[in-house]
């Protein structure tokens, strides 16, 4: 860590220790979200989210593909994620960093486990189903992007239209049907600094972190969790955790649901 990083570090802690943060927001509050569907025209689908200065744009392709070998008559979907260098000047280009695999990997997780995407409905005929790729491009880091990417692939994935096939053609002009999808999951990213507990971590506020909390629910079940750095959370902390995460659901589900034109 630079010293700059330091001694921010060193001003997060003093500040939370005061019970305060350092853009005065409650310490389970999250930041200003926009949400801005159906930006990329030649995308099947796509979304740009604003969380704070942290910017996620999600583009939704489908293609025509043969099934999986053990799942013949469904369809598959696949995340990936690009860390441009433009959004942060420790992100370098070249293969995917550990760190943008583990970011494509948690939001994959939460949509898979909570089966928000129909996949029995992709299949199109004996050896032909859509895949779904989800591609995840941060623009801008100022911290948590599993909860803005999670946000953006959800919300891309609902503005999704699927191409017209006919007479063995992908007509990609038309998309008379819209994407099935079955289940909404958001994502709830906690910090731990020090003995203070935050939601939506911003940049600095990451750097300060002695362990990280990333939990993934519907309006019933917990879809998924990605524990992150090194520090330990108590079994009381986590249990207090998700309850915030399934009262913030709501929230977020409606800011997902109002984006879609």
């Amino acid at each position: 860590m630079e010293a700059i990083d330091i001694v921010k570090a060193s001003y997060i802690k003093e500040l939370l220790e005061r019970g305060e943060r350092e853009d005065a927001r409650d310490l389970l509050a999250f930041r200003k979200i926009d949400i801005e569907t159906g930006l990329i025209k030649n995308a099947e689908g796509s979304a740009q989210v604003d969380l704070g200065a942290t910017r996620v744009l999600a583009g939704v392709k489908l293609s025509l593909d043969e099934p999986m070998d053990d799942t013949p008559n469904q369809g598959n979907l696949i995340c990936s994620a690009e860390l441009l260098p433009l959004a942060s000047a420790s992100y370098e280009t070249g293969p995917p960093s550990p760190e943008a695999i583990e970011f494509a990997r948690v939001v994959d997780r939460g949509i898979r486990a909570g089966n928000c995407v129909d996949l029995e409905s992709l299949f199109v005929e004996e050896g032909k189903a859509w895949s779904v790729y989800v591609d995840l491009y941060v623009l801008n880091y100022s911290g948590n992007l599993f909860d803005a990417g999670g946000i953006a692939a959800m919300s891309a994935l609902l503005d999704t239209g699927i191409p017209k096939y006919e007479d063995g053609k992908v007509i990609r002009e038309e998309r008379p049907t819209k994407l099935k999808i079955d289940n909404m999951v958001t994502s709830t990213t906690f910090a731990k600094v020090g003995s203070s507990i935050i939601l939506d971590p911003t940049g600095n506020e990451e750097k300060a972190a002695d362990s990280r909390l990333t939990i993934a629910v519907d309006k019933e079940n917990v879809r998924a969790m990605q524990k992150g750095m090194s520090g330990g959370l108590s079994v009381s902390e986590i249990e207090e955790l998700i309850d915030v995460a399934f009262n913030k659901h709501g929230e977020l589900s409606n800011k997902i649901k109002k984006s879609q034109r």
